[in-house]
C-alpha cells in the first residue's frame, strides 16, 4: 500500500539471455508478470525479425484450433476452461503439437464431410419417398364404371394424324414452398398450357442437411407431351433448384421403387447414426485437446514475440534484452532466470544500466484501490516518482459527491446496491457477465459503496429521508415557549397562519441541534433561504480548502525531485495569494457565524460587500466592520497577493538563466578530464552510476548525459507566464466552480421534494379508508419507487458523479499533478476466456 501514496521506483535491467535458454528465461518472467520488455529492434520489421518462423506456425495453430472451437460450438458442446497454470511448452513440443492438432482437424473434417454427404443422401431418399407417396390423380386416364366391369378408356379418341404417336412423358419433384408458385406460373406461360401440373405439400417435415432445421417442402407431378415441352420443364425445374426424380407411370413399379426407397434410408440412417457416434468420440477429443492447447500456443507466442524484441551479440551466443523492472522485484526477476537457464549450464545476467528516458509509472492497486486509480488515471497517467492523488481521492470523491447527493435513502439504496455486488464478488455468475452496463458497475463496486455511505452521512448533517425530515433529538426551538411569552390568542392564531419564532424570546431558542438541520426548519417558509446561505458558504470553504490541500501536496513533489526553488519561488506565492485572497473570505465566513448572534443578525454585515470592497481599495460606511482594524488587514492581504505575482512570472526564469550562465562559467571542458571521468564512470562499482539519470525539472526534459539540452529563455519564460495567468484566473474561477456543490445539493432536495409531493402525497390523500388506501397506494409507490431511481438515483447521481470528477480533475489534480506519464505494461501471460 506504500506505493500508492507515489508510484515505485522502476530500473531499467539489462538482461543477457543465453540463446539455448532463452525460451524459458522469457517464459519464466511471462509468468511472473513483472518487466516490461523494450523492443530493441525498432527498425527492423516484423517479417525480418529472427523468430518469425516460429510465430507464423503458432498462427497457423490458431486457425486450426479456431475451426476446432467452431466445430464443437457448432456441436452444441462447451469447453472447460484448463485446471490450474499450464506452462509454455518447449519449443520441440510446438511440431508434435502441430501433428496432432492437424491430424485431429483433418479427421474431423473428413468426418463432419461424411456426415453432410449421408444427410444430404438420406435428405434426397426422403424427398423422392415424399414425391412418390403423395397421391397425384392420374392425369391421362379415368375411372369409367359403366357396365360391369371396368376398364380405363382414353380420355380423347385417337385421330389419325402426325402426332398420333406422342407419348406422355412425367416430371416429379420437390420444390420449396416459397418458390411453388413461381414456378407453377412460369410453366404455365413458357408451355403455352401443353402440360398438366399437381403441386402438393408433404404430410410431414424433413430435416435440413445443412441448417439440420425441420423445413416443409412441396411435391410436384408433372405431365407433357412432346420432346420441346420436356426440354422447357426441365430447365425451369433447374433454375427453380427443383430436386427432380424418376416417375414411372405404372403404380405397382411406383410402390417397388417406394419400399426400395425406405429400405435403403433405413440401411443409411444406421450409417449415419454410427458416423455421428464417431463423430461424437472425435468431438469429445478435441474438447480434451483444445483448452490447453490454446493455453500453451497463445503462451508460446507470446514468448516468440518478446524475443522478436531482443538484439542478438555480435557472437550470436545470447540475446540481450532490455526491461523496466520495479527495484524491490529484482531479486525475484533473478532468481526467475537463474530457474530458467539452469537446465543449460549457463545461467542469464541482469544487471541496472543508466537511462536517460522517463521510466513507466507503477502503482500496484487491489480490489478496493483500483476503482479510485482509475478515476485518476482517466484524466492521465502521473509522471515517474510524483504525488499519486488516488489516496486522497478515496475520501474526497465520494465526500465531494455526497455533498451534492445527500440524503439518507438515496444514499442507503446505493450502498445496498453496492454492498450486494460486494457480497457476491466471487460469484463466477457475477464476474462473467457480459453486459457492458453491468460491468461498469461491478468495478465501481467499491466507489459506489463509499459514495453511499458518505450520502448516508451528509443525508443526516441534511436531515432529509426521501426529502422528508426526520426528528431523531429533540428540536432545539420550542413553540410552547413562544406561544406563553407573546400570548398569541385564538383570534390572533386566526389572523396570522404563519408565525415566527423569535430566539431572542428566552425558552425559544435552546441551543443548537446536536447534528444536522433542526428538523423544525422543514415547516419554515424560508427553509430555502437559509439551506441557499448555509450550502453555498460550505461550498465556498469546502473548495479552498480542497484547492488549498492540492497545492500543498506540491511541496511533496518539489522536495522529492530536490526542486527547493520551486519550493519557494512557486509553491509559497501560490499559497500566499490563494490564501491570502480566498482563504480570508473562509475565515470571515468562519467569524461572522462565531461572531454574530441571533440578537444582531438583522445588523450583520455582508461578507460579500466586504470582500468586492477589499479588491476595490474602499469602504462601505453602511456595512459594519466584523473586527478592529478590518480594512488594514483586507489591505494588507491584497498587496501582498499581487507582490506574488511578479514572483511567480519571473522567480523561477531568472533563477533557472542564472544556474544556466553559472554551469557555463565553470565549465572547463579538458579532454584529459573527459577521458578520466568516462573510465571512473566505467569502472566505478559504485551504485549511484546504476540510477537513472532522467530529470523531473520541466525545463531539463530532453537533456542528456553527455551534452545539456539546448536552453532557450523565452521558452522558459513563456512556460511561466502561462502557468501564472492560469493560476491567478484559476484560483477565481475554481473557487467559483465549487458552487457547483451548493447548486446540485439545492437541485437534488428539490426534485426529491417535487416528486414525493406529486406522488406519494397525493397518494395518501385519495383514501382514507384502509381498503381503498391499500388498492391505491400499491400503484402509487410503485411509481414512487421507479421515478425515484430512474430520475434520482441514475439520472441525479450521474450528474453528482461527473460534477465531482470535475472538480477533481480540473480544481485539484492541477494543482500538483501532470498526469504526463505512462504505465508500466509488464510482460505477463493473460488467458482470454471464449
Amino acid at each position: 500500500m506504500g506505493s500508492m501514496f507515489r508510484s515505485e521506483e522502476v530500473a531499467l535491467v539489462q538482461l543477457l539471455l543465453p540463446t539455448a535458454s532463452a525460451y524459458n528465461c522469457v517464459s519464466q518472467l511471462g509468468e511472473l508478470g513483472l518487466v516490461e520488455f523494450r523492443d530493441l529492434n525498432e527498425s527492423v520489421s516484423a517479417f525480418q525479425r529472427r523468430f518469425v518462423v516460429e510465430v507464423r506456425r503458432c498462427e497457423e495453430l490458431e486457425k486450426t484450433f479456431t475451426f476446432l472451437r467452431e466445430e464443437v460450438q457448432r456441436a452444441g458442446l462447451t469447453l472447460t476452461p484448463p485446471e490450474g497454470t499450464l506452462p509454455a511448452p518447449p519449443p520441440r513440443d510446438l511440431l508434435r503439437i502441430q501433428e496432432e492438432t492437424d491430424r485431429l482437424a483433418q479427421e474431423l473434417r473428413d468426418v463432419r464431410g461424411n456426415q453432410q454427404a449421408l444427410r444430404a443422401q438420406l435428405h434426397q431418399l426422403q424427398l423422392h419417398s415424399a414425391v412418390l407417396g403423395q397421391s397425384h390423380a392420374p392425369p391421362m386416364a379415368a375411372v369409367h364404371t359403366e357396365g360391369p366391369t371396368t376398364e380405363r378408356t382414353p380420355l380423347l379418341s385417337a385421330t389419325p394424324g402426325p402426332h398420333a404417336d406422342l407419348k406422355v412423358n412425367f416430371v416429379a419433384g420437390a420444390v420449396e414452398p416459397c418458390k411453388a408458385a413461381a414456378l407453377e406460373r412460369l410453366l404455365w406461360r413458357a408451355c403455352r398450357g401443353f402440360l398438366i401440373a399437381s403441386f402438393k405439400e408433404t404430410e410431414g417435415q424433413l430435416e435440413d442437411p445443412v441448417t439440420g432445421e425441420p423445413a416443409t417442402w412441396m411435391t410436384f407431378v408433372i405431365s407433357y407431351w412432346g420432346e420441346q415441352i420436356g426440354q422447357k420443364v426441365r430447365k425451369i425445374t433447374d433454375c427453380f433448384h427443383c430436386h427432380v426424380f424418376p416417375y414411372l407411370e405404372q403404380e405397382e413399379a411406383r410402390l417397388r421403387t417406394l419400399q426400395q426407397l425406405q429400405q435403403q434410408s433405413q440401411e443409411l440412417q444406421e450409417v449415419l447414426g454410427e458416423t455421428e457416434r464417431f463423430l461424437s468420440q472425435v468431438l469429445g477429443r478435441v474438447q480434451q485437446l483444445l483448452p490447453p492447447g490454446q493455453v500453451q500456443i497463445r503462451k508460446m507466442k507470446a514468448v516468440y514475440l518478446t524475443l522478436n524484441q531482443c538484439s542478438v551479440n555480435t557472437t550470436h551466443k545470447c540475446l540481450i534484452a532490455e526491461v523496466w523492472c520495479a527495484t524491490r522485484d529484482l531479486p525475484t526477476v533473478q532468481q526467475a532466470l537463474q530457474s530458467g537457464s539452469s537446465e543449460e549450464g549457463v545461467s542469464a545476467v541482469a544487471h541496472r544500466i543508466p537511462c536517460q528516458d522517463m521510466p513507466p509509472t507503477l502503482i500496484r492497486t487491489n480490489r478496493f484501490t483500483s476503482s479510485f486509480q482509475g478515476i485518476v488515471d482517466a484524466y492521465g497517467v502521473g509522471r515517474y516518482r510524483e504525488v499519486n492523488p488516488a489516496p486522497y481521492t478515496i475520501i474526497t470523491f465520494p465526500f465531494l459527491f455526497a455533498v451534492m447527493f445527500g440524503d439518507v435513502g438515496h444514499g442507503l439504496l446505493m450502498f445496498l446496491f453496492a454492498l450486494a455486488m460486494v457480497l457476491t464478488e466471487n460469484q463466477p455468475a457475477v464476474k462473467t457477465t457480459q453486459n457492458e452496463i453491468w460491468q461498469t458497475f461491478f468495478g465501481g463496486r467499491y466507489l459506489l459503496l463509499l459514495m453511499g455511505l458518505f450520502s448516508i452521512y451528509t443525508g443526516f448533517i441534511y436531515n432529509e429521508c426521501f426529502s422528508r425530515a426526520t426528528t431523531i433529538f429533540p428540536s432545539g426551538w420550542s413553540v410552547a415557549a413562544m406561544a406563553n411569552q407573546s400570548g398569541w390568542s385564538d383570534e390572533y392564531l386566526s389572523q396570522h397562519p404563519m408565525l415566527t419564532l423569535n430566539p431572542n424570546i428566552t425558552g425559544v431558542f435552546l441551543g443548537p441541534y446536536p447534528f444536522g438541520i433542526d428538523p423544525i426548519w422543514s415547516l419554515a417558509t424560508n427553509h430555502l433561504s437559509f439551506l441557499n446561505s448555509f450550502k453555498m458558504k460550505m461550498s465556498v470553504i469546502l473548495g479552498v480548502t480542497h484547492m488549498a490541500f492540492g497545492v500543498f501536496l506540491s511541496i511533496f513533489n518539489h522536495v522529492h525531485f530536490g526542486q527547493a526553488h520551486r519550493l519557494l519561488l512557486e509553491t509559497v506565492p501560490e499559497l500566499i495569494f490563494l490564501l491570502g485572497l480566498f482563504g480570508y473570505l473562509v475565515f470571515l465566513i468562519v467569524y461572522k457565524w462565531l461572531y454574530v448572534s441571533a440578537a444582531s443578525a438583522s445588523s450583520a454585515p455582508s461578507i460579500l460587500i466586504h470582500f468586492i470592497n477589499m479588491f476595490l481599495f474602499s469602504q462601505n460606511p453602511t456595512n459594519r466592520l466584523l473586527f478592529h482594524g478590518q480594512v488594514v488587514v483586507q489591505y494588507a492581504l491584497v498587496v501582498l497577493a499581487l507582490a506574488t505575482v511578479p514572483i511567480l512570472l519571473l522567480g523561477t526564469p531568472l533563477y533557472l538563466l542564472r544556474q544556466h550562465h553559472r554551469r557555463n562559467t565553470q565549465r572547463r571542458p579538458t579532454a584529459g578530464r573527459q577521458d578520466e571521468d568516462s573510465d571512473k564512470l566505467l569502472a566505478s562499482p559504485d551504485a549511484s552510476t546504476l540510477e537513472n539519470s532522467w530529470s523531473p525539472d520541466e525545463e531539463k526534459a530532453g537533456s542528456s548525459g553527455d551534452e545539456e539540452a539546448e536552453f532557450v529563455p523565452s521558452e522558459i519564460f513563456m512556460h511561466q507566464a502561462i502557468h501564472t495567468i492560469e493560476f491567478c484566473l484559476g484560483c477565481i474561477s475554481n473557487t467559483a466552480s465549487y458552487l457547483r456543490l451548493w447548486a446540485l445539493s439545492l437541485a437534488h432536495a428539490q426534485l426529491s421534494e417535487v416528486l414525493w409531493a406529486m406522488v406519494m402525497r397525493i397518494g395518501l390523500g385519495m383514501g382514507r379508508e384502509i381498503g381503498v388506501a391499500s388498492v391505491v397506494l400499491v400503484p402509487v409507490f410503485a411509481a414512487f419507487a421507479v421515478l425515484t431511481v430512474a430520475i434520482l438515483l441514475v439520472m441525479e447521481g450521474l450528474s453528482a458523479f461527473l460534477h465531482a470528477l470535475r472538480l477533481h480533475w480540473v480544481e485539484f489534480q492541477n494543482k500538483f499533478y501532470s498526469g504526463t506519464g505512462y504505465k508500466l505494461s509488464p510482460f505477463a501471460f493473460t488467458v482470454d476466456s471464449d
